[in-house]
């Protein structure tokens, strides 16, 4: 029973924890899913939204998480999907890319029609999003969690973006559980926790304190007490390492570098400049041009993907949906993909399905996964 509204040249901020029903009531906004009751008004018109075509043809546009891009199309074929031609059964890439760049001029958004998506950085295929929406002239903009795969600054250079398409007079819902962000962006916030309004507020009237207690329920500590770190034998290191990126060129140059036994070493940089080819040729992934990674004290430099995994290594990828988790299997099966080749979830080739099932419900329970069940998908 949610009651939400957006205005014309406004951020209005939905805020609320992971499974707190945020992206649920935006894609019932969207037109991928269908509400039991309520109504949607848009310019005060009741309106039955029952596909994304439909939002999108209303003039709603949505900033998905989970980029919603062909990566071995060029920018400008990702823009065209779905567009009619000017052409007739043609395509007519010459003025997609023409209005893609009079809009990447407008907003500051930096996009060349021509690259294809495979090579561009997280921060640049959320451009390509941003200007998708912007070429079917969409006047109310989602934008889910737009800020999670973001450094601190591409995240100020969006928020310029943001606030120069809210002030030509565009609404937008921006959709976080970032409080920093939503008290430095927001003209207005709800919050939501578990699928229900707990406030509404605005930065002249609230802080980090009040929201967090909105979306929890109760005070929270902001500002974890931190001890000195007494660090033990390098676990990782790297020696003289050089990368080559997707676009042929050196991502990583020279590099070195050690992370030792109880530590948390941070890796600082905008997205683009080798960080994930970085983590790629440590997990495995990508193989080095030339240097030496040593996973404990054993040369893993050439080493395959399941090799590394074998000396202790696990890596949590930067696009999860893409390269974390197989969106088609459920969630048990997505938790026994490293495993179930292995005893006791399977033996002589046959699965075991009611072991599967028992790990994947503690695990669901220790780590507090929100899911309506391990068989969703």
């Amino acid at each position: 029973n949610v009651d939400f509204d957006v205005r014309a040249g406004e951020v209005h901020t939905l805020l609320g924890e992971n499974g707190a029903g945020k992206s649920t009531l935006m894609k019932i906004l969207y037109g991928l899913y269908q509400q039991d009751e309520g109504e949607i008004l848009l310019n005060g018109k009741v309106v039955n939204l029952t596909s994304p075509a439909n939002a999108i043809a209303h003039g709603i546009g949505m900033i998905h998480q989970h980029f919603m891009l062909v990566p071995t199309l060029t920018v400008a074929e990702n823009v065209a999907l779905g567009l009619k031609s000017t052409r007739g059964m043609l395509t007519d890439l010459d003025t997609v890319s023409k209005r893609i760049t009079e809009i990447s001029i407008s907003f500051g958004l930096k996009v060349y029609p021509h690259e294809y998506v495979w090579q561009l950085s997280v921060g640049e295929r959320q451009r390509v999003e941003i200007i998708k929406a912007l070429y079917r002239d969409a006047s109310i903009l989602i934008l889910d969690e737009p800020t999670a795969v973001l450094t601190p600054s591409e995240v100020d250079d969006i928020f310029v973006i943001f606030k120069r398409l809210a002030s030509d007079g565009r609404g937008l819902v921006f959709i976080s559980h970032k409080l920093k962000e939503v008290l430095d962006l927001s003209d207005r916030i709800t919050v939501l926790r578990h699928g229900r309004v707990t406030g509404d507020t605005t930065p002249a009237k609230s802080d980090r304190h009040d929201l967090a207690r909105l979306m929890v329920g109760r005070a929270v500590k902001l500002a974890p007490d931190k001890q000195e770190v007494k660090t033990g034998e390098p676990l990782l290191s790297i020696e003289d390492l050089y990368v080559d990126g997707d676009r042929g060129r050196h991502a990583v140059q020279g590099l070195n570098m050690e992370v030792r036994s109880g530590e948390v070493l941070g890796i600082a940089g905008i997205s683009g400049n080798g960080q994930r080819e970085l983590a790629e040729a440590i997990a495995g992934l990508r193989t080095p041009k030339s240097g030496k990674i040593t996973i404990n004290g054993q040369d893993t430099t050439s080493c395959k993907p399941g090799q590394v995994r074998a000396v202790g290594l696990s890596y949590v990828p930067e696009e999860r949906m893409k390269d974390g988790a197989v969106g088609d299997f459920d969630v048990k099966e997505n938790l026994i993909l490293l495993s179930h080749n292995r005893e006791p979830y399977c033996k002589n080739g046959f699965l075991n399905f009611a072991e599967i099932r028992k790990h994947s419900e503690k695990l669901v329970k220790e780590y507090a996964v929100k899911t309506p069940s391990i068989d969703t998908t």
